[in-house]
C-alpha cells in the first residue's frame, strides 16, 4: 500500500477535478494494480500514469462536446439559409473574393493546338454575412468543415479555357470560421489556350496566361483580388520539357462592349522556357552533321559517278527532318529557327548538286570541245590551282624525279668499268651495221651506189609520207589528250573551290543559329 502522503496527494487531485468524478473507480483500480504497487519505490510513476489517463479522458470528453455543439451550430446556421443569393446584408455592397493559385504540375503543352494543360490548386476566400456565430455559445467552437455546395460560392471561372467538355468545380469541403470567413480549396486540371511563338524553337520561351474572373457578377457586385503577387510554386513538380521561371499575378478591370459595368479579373502569367537538350540531340546535331556532308560531294572524283547521288541522298535526309519539325509546330506564319536552318541547308545542297552537274559536264569534255580559254588558263589553271593545291595526277611526285634523271644516269655511267663501256659500244656498232645492211638490200645499194634511182625515190617518198602520217596522228592524239586533261583540271579546280566555299557557308550558318539561340 502507498504511504499516507501519496494517498493524500491522490485524493487531493481527485477532489480538484470536478468534471472527472466518474473516473474514481478507474483510479481505484490504478491504485490497487499490482504492477503499480510493485514500484512503490517510484510513486511518481504511478501518479504520472493516472494523470495521463485523466488527460485522455478529458480530450475524449471535449471532442464529444464539440461534436454536439457542431451539430447544434449547423442546425442553427442553415435553418433559414439560402445558397442561391449573394451573402451580403446590403444589396449595394461589394463582396470581395481573394484568389490564390498554386501550380502543382504541367501535364502537357500542345504546341500544335496551342493548349496548356496544368494541374492547379485554387483557393478562394470570402465573407458570408449570414454564417457567423458567437463562440461562447458553442463551447468556443471557432470553425467547422461542411460541403461546399451548401454555401454560396462565387462563379469564378477560367476565361481562356480551351476544354471542349464542361467541367464542374470539385465539390470539396469549405472551412467556415465563426466570423463568416469561408475558405474553399479545390484542385483543378485546366486546359487553357496559349499563344505559342515558335520563332526560336528549340530555344524558345513561352508566356501562357491563366485569367480567372466571375462569369455573371460585375465589379459592383463581386470584386476579385489576388492574394499574392504571383502564383505559388513551392509545391511544383519539375517538368521534363519546360522550366518555370515565374508566375506573376496582375489584376485587370475590363469593360466589355456588351455591358457598361466593369468586370475585374486576375491574370496569372506562366513564364516557361523549353529544355532544348532533347531537340539538340535528335534534330539539330544530325542536321549539322548532314549539312557538313554536302560540301564533300565536291571532293569526290567526277569519274566515280556518285557525286549527284550523294547530293540527292543528303537532300532527302534533310526533307525527312523538315517533316518531323513540321509535325510538331503549329501551322503559323512564324517559321521556327531550326526550320530556317533546314531550309537554308536544303538550298545549299540543291545548289551544290546543280554545280556538281555543271562540273561533271566540264570534266567529261572530250576532243570535240573547244580549247580552254586563255583567261581560264591564267585564272583557274595558273593561280587558283596553286592557291587550292590542285595538281595533275602524279604531277607533284613525278616532276622533281624527272629533273634528277640526267644526273643519276651520269653518275651510273661514271661508276661503270671501262670494259663494260667498250662492250656496250661494240654492241651499238654491230646493230648500226645490221641496220645499214638491211637498208642497202631494201633500197638497192651495192657498194654504196644505188642501182635504181627512181625506185629509191619512190620508196623514200612513201616512207616519208607514212612517217609524216604517223607523226601527225601522234600529234593530234597528244593535242586531244592535252585538251581533255586541261578541262579535267579546270573541273577539279572548280570542285575544290566550291568545296571550301560551301564549307564556309555551312559553318557560318551554324554559328548564326547558335548565336541567335543565345
Amino acid at each position: 500500500m502507498p504511504s499516507p502522503t501519496v494517498q493524500v496527494q491522490l485524493l487531493f487531485c481527485l477532489r480538484g477535478v470536478s468534471r472527472c468524478q466518474t473516473e474514481v473507480g478507474v483510479l481505484a483500480v490504478c491504485l490497487t494494480h499490482s504492477t503499480c504497487w510493485e514500484k512503490m519505490n517510484r510513486p511518481h510513476s504511478c501518479l504520472s500514469f493516472c494523470w495521463m489517463y485523466f488527460a485522455a479522458s478529458g480530450i475524449r470528453a471535449v471532442e464529444t462536446a464539440n461534436g454536439k455543439y457542431a451539430q447544434k451550430l449547423f442546425s442553427d446556421l442553415f435553418e433559414d439559409y439560402s445558397s442561391a443569393l449573394r451573402p451580403v446584408e446590403d444589396t449595394d455592397a461589394v463582396l470581395n473574393v481573394t484568389l490564390q493559385v498554386t501550380l502543382s504540375q504541367i501535364k502537357d503543352m500542345d504546341e500544335r493546338n496551342q493548349i496548356l494543360t496544368a494541374y492547379l490548386w485554387i483557393r478562394q476566400t470570402w465573407h458570408d454575412a449570414y454564417l457567423t456565430w458567437d463562440r461562447d455559445q458553442y463551447d468556443r467552437l471557432d470553425s467547422i468543415r461542411i460541403p461546399s455546395d451548401l454555401v454560396w460560392r462565387p462563379d469564378i471561372v477560367l476565361y481562356n479555357k480551351a476544354d471542349d467538355e464542361s467541367s464542374e468545380p470539385v465539390n470539396t469541403n469549405v472551412v467556415l470560421r465563426y466570423d463568416g470567413l469561408i475558405t474553399w480549396d479545390s484542385p483543378a486540371i485546366t486546359k487553357s489556350s496559349c499563344v505559342v511563338d515558335v520563332t526560336y524553337f528549340p530555344f524558345d520561351s513561352q508566356q501562357c496566361n491563366l485569367t480567372f474572373g466571375s462569369w455573371t457578377y460585375n465589379g459592383n457586385q463581386v470584386d476579385i483580388f489576388n492574394a499574392l503577387d504571383s502564383g505559388d510554386l513551392s509545391d511544383f513538380i519539375e517538368d521534363v520539357e519546360w522550366e518555370v521561371h515565374g508566375m506573376p499575378a496582375v489584376k485587370n478591370v475590363i469593360s466589355y462592349g456588351c455591358c457598361s459595368e466593369p468586370y475585374p479579373d486576375v491574370t496569372f502569367t506562366l513564364l516557361l522556357k523549353r529544355r532544348s537538350s532533347f531537340y539538340i540531340v535528335n534534330l539539330l546535331i544530325p542536321c549539322v552533321l548532314i549539312s557538313f556532308l554536302a560540301p564533300l560531294s565536291f571532293y569526290l572524283p567526277a569519274a566515280s559517278g556518285e557525286k549527284v547521288s550523294l547530293g540527292v541522298t543528303i537532300l532527302l535526309a534533310m526533307t525527312v527532318f523538315q517533316l518531323m519539325v513540321a509535325e510538331i509546330m503549329p501551322a503559323s506564319e512564324n517559321v521556327p529557327l531550326i526550320g530556317k536552318y533546314y531550309i537554308a541547308t536544303m538550298a545549299l545542297i540543291t545548289a551544290s548538286t546543280a554545280l556538281t552537274i555543271m562540273v561533271m559536264n566540264i570534266h567529261f569534255c572530250g576532243a570535240e570541245a573547244r580549247p580552254v580559254p586563255h583567261w581560264a588558263k591564267v585564272v583557274i589553271l595558273k593561280y587558283m590551282s596553286r592557291i587550292l593545291f590542285v595538281y595533275d595526277v602524279g604531277e607533284s611526285c613525278l616532276s622533281p624525279r624527272h629533273s634528277q634523271e640526267p644526273e643519276q644516269v651520269t653518275k651510273v655511267y661514271s661508276k661503270l668499268p671501262e670494259s663494260n663501256l667498250k662492250t656496250s659500244r661494240n654492241k651499238d656498232l654491230s646493230r648500226k651495221k645490221e641496220v645499214r645492211k638491211l637498208l642497202k638490200n631494201d633500197l638497192g645499194y651495192q657498194g654504196g651506189i644505188p642501182q635504181n634511182t627512181d625506185s629509191y625515190c619512190a620508196r623514200y617518198e612513201a616512207l616519208t609520207k607514212n612517217i609524216e602520217y604517223i607523226a601527225k596522228c601522234l600529234k593530234d592524239h597528244k593535242a586531244t589528250n592535252s585538251k581533255g586533261s586541261e578541262w579535267k583540271k579546270v573541273a577539279k579546280v572548280i570542285d575544290r573551290f566550291f568545296m571550301w566555299i560551301f564549307f564556309a557557308m555551312v559553318f557560318v550558318m551554324t554559328v548564326l543559329i547558335i548565336a541567335r539561340a543565345d
